[in-house]
Order: C-alpha cells, then structure tokens, then sequence
C-alpha cells in the first residue's frame, strides 16, 4: 500500500538521511539500476517541486537517466529495515551497476511505481517519482578552487577510468510522492 504525502512536509526527513545516503534508482530497456546519493536539494523552480540529483559523468546511473529521463528518489524512513538500509547504501555506493545487479546483491524488494519506469524500493519507503526536466553539465571552471581542489582532484581513477570526472546535475519534477506501508 502506498499513502500519498505532500514532499514538503517531509522535507526534514529527507534532508536528514542524506548525508549517510538515499537511493537514486533509473531504469532503461529493463536494466535497473540503483545508486547511493549523498548530494541532492528539494525545491521549487519554475514553478515546479523539483527534487535536484548530482550524477558523475562517468556512472552508469548517468547513462540510464540519459536515456529513460525519469528517477525515484528512495529515503529510509523509519527504522524497520535498518540492517538491510545500511547494507544497500554499502553496496549500491561502491559498485557499478554496469558489473553487477546492485538490487538483487542488496536484496531489495522493488515495488511498480505510479507514474515513471523506474521502481520504488520497499525498504526505502519515502518515495518521490521524478521526471528529468533539466540537466546540465557542471562547469569546473566556474566553481570555486576549494570544492575543486576537494571533490575533483585531476587524473584520479574511477571506476573505469581515469577522468576529471565532474557531475551532471539533473533536476526532477515531483510527479508523485508516497510512503510505501
């Protein structure tokens, strides 16, 4: 059962799992994919509840939201899957999805959505289904020294390989938000 939710009340416990991570969760051409996020904003632009995702350009997750343009953000709320939250924010945070099902290896029970591909995730019950509306690549150049210096050290490898590998920010539209119950 899913009960709908205005998001901004919930804005306290979203803001508050998110430095020790949610789930950003994309699907294309039946590949789903989950991904550990630490960085993101709730908000209003254009008149539009947004939910805001930072995606490093060489991820996989970027390659799917590319292709579908839809995402549901996935939150921990409460505490009745602690043990297994912890455990997929461990694994969907140090894996690549292009290797291995991140799901299935976090045993994570998906739920169909209401509007967009991508499922929900049971154990992440605070749910928000988004559609991309806009996205643009971060421009290194314009940012401060101090977050550059910090966030993108020059020829460092990652996963694949070795890039000035920046983010692309992809702003979601709200399409629906619930708890899953």
């Amino acid at each position: 059962m899913k009960r709908e939710i205005e998001v901004f009340d919930y804005a306290g416990a979203i803001f508050g799992a998110l430095p020790t991570g949610i789930l950003v969760v994309t699907e294309a051409e039946e590949c789903a994919n989950a991904m550990t996020i630490g960085w993101g904003s709730l908000g209003i632009e254009w008149g539009t509840k947004l939910f805001t995702i930072y995606v490093r350009e060489s991820r996989f997750t970027r390659e799917l939201l590319d292709r579908s343009g839809e995402f549901v953000v996935s939150v921990p709320y409460g505490d009745q899957h602690a043990a297994k939250v912890k455990k997929a924010l461990g694994i969907c945070g140090s894996r690549s999805g292009r290797d291995v099902d991140k799901i299935a290896m976090a045993g994570l029970t998906l739920v169909d959505s209401e509007i967009v591909q991508p499922s929900a995730i049971k154990e992440f019950p605070l749910t928000l289904e988004c559609k991309v509306v806009f996205s643009q690549e971060e421009t290194l150049d314009t940012l401060e020294r101090r977050f550059v210096d910090k966030f993108y050290p020059s020829g460092v490898q990652r996963d694949h390989d070795t890039v000035d590998d920046h983010h692309i920010m992809y702003c979601g539209e709200i399409l629906k938000s619930y708890i899953i119950e």
